[in-house]
């Protein structure tokens, strides 16, 4: 992407160029704003003090519209996520557009789902506008692993059954192959958050099973986490490692150990039904029927 060149002629690390005391009285300030799972009741005040005050709101294409109607009405809003089939900018792009409304004395928030900094690419953001002088803060989200936890009411790290959460990602860079270290996610007294893990649920299975994790350990997905459409699947880790998860083209949270197990009393397993917890597609909920309760707790 061109940029306009800065004022003066000093360069700037980063290839750009203009004077280091003309640049910082001109640019303006951007703010990476976590939007949290996707319910707007649990975004941060500082996140709504930011987007109300934002003159330029670049957002991921998950960020949902109650959230992006909390912004200045009359603020650019670009979107620079995956939408309708069309691939998202490079980050390369994102970072350039960033610095280019800074650039132009703008309030600029970037709006991602989430936290920023779970998986969010927020630390290749603030390195390039770090490298360009422009003032950058971080306001951080409720990411999604801790979102659906309190959706659905379970305890990531209950007593006794869970001493640590690990969270992992099942997309690396482009073109990189998801193998990660199955022996050491493996471990039968924690609990693991896998985003976006729907298209790889066969080779989690696989590979933690291989790696000797039961293969009756509680799996469930939760897709469109904390949102009115949120939808919850239960398996175990045999069957996921056979079949797969059922849940739809949402994006999807893969939550796996003891800890996932249904409890046996109260409102969550109250809402999710009667069927075999462990029947891999049964245990399915629809918070759009819950009126008010859907207004609760989800995700890069």
């Amino acid at each position: 992407m061109s940029l306009p060149p800065l004022p003066g002629g000093a360069p700037l690390p980063g290839g750009e160029r203009g004077s280091r005391s003309g640049w910082q009285k001109e640019c303006g300030q951007v703010t990476l704003v976590g939007a949290g799972p996707g319910d707007p009741d649990l975004l941060t005040v500082a996140a709504v003090k930011a987007l109300a005050a934002a003159e330029v709101v670049l957002y991921d294409a998950l960020v949902g519209d109650g959230i992006l109607d909390l912004s200045h009405p009359k603020a650019e809003r670009i979107c620079v996520g995956k939408r309708s089939g069309r691939h998202s900018l490079p980050q390369g792009e994102i970072n350039a557009l960033i610095a280019f409304h800074a650039r132009r004395g703008k309030r600029v928030v970037r709006l991602k789902g989430g936290d920023p900094m779970v998986f969010g690419r927020a630390g290749e953001e603030i390195e390039h506008l770090d490298s360009l002088g422009i003032p950058v803060r971080v306001v951080p989200g409720i990411t999604a692993a801790l979102g659906c936890a309190a959706s659905t009411g379970l305890s990531l790290t209950k007593r006794g059954v869970s001493r640590a959460v690990t969270f992992v990602t099942a997309h690396g860079r482009d073109g990189e192959r998801f193998e990660p270290d199955w022996a050491r996610l493996a471990d039968p007294q924690g609990t693991l958050a896998i985003y976006m893990g729907r298209e790889q649920a066969r080779a989690v299975g696989q590979g933690l099973t291989a790696a000797g994790l039961p293969a009756g350990t509680p799996v469930l997905a939760v897709e469109n986490g904390c949102r009115p459409d949120e939808r919850r699947y239960r398996t175990t880790l045999g069957r996921m490692a056979e079949q797969g998860v059922a849940a739809g083209k949402g994006p999807t949270l893969l939550l796996v150990g003891e800890a996932l197990r249904q409890r046996q009393s109260g409102t969550a397993d109250a809402l999710a039904g009667t069927a075999d917890p462990l029947a891999g597609t049964a245990d399915t909920i629809d918070l759009r029927a819950l009126g008010d309760l859907a207004q609760g707790f989800d995700h890069d």
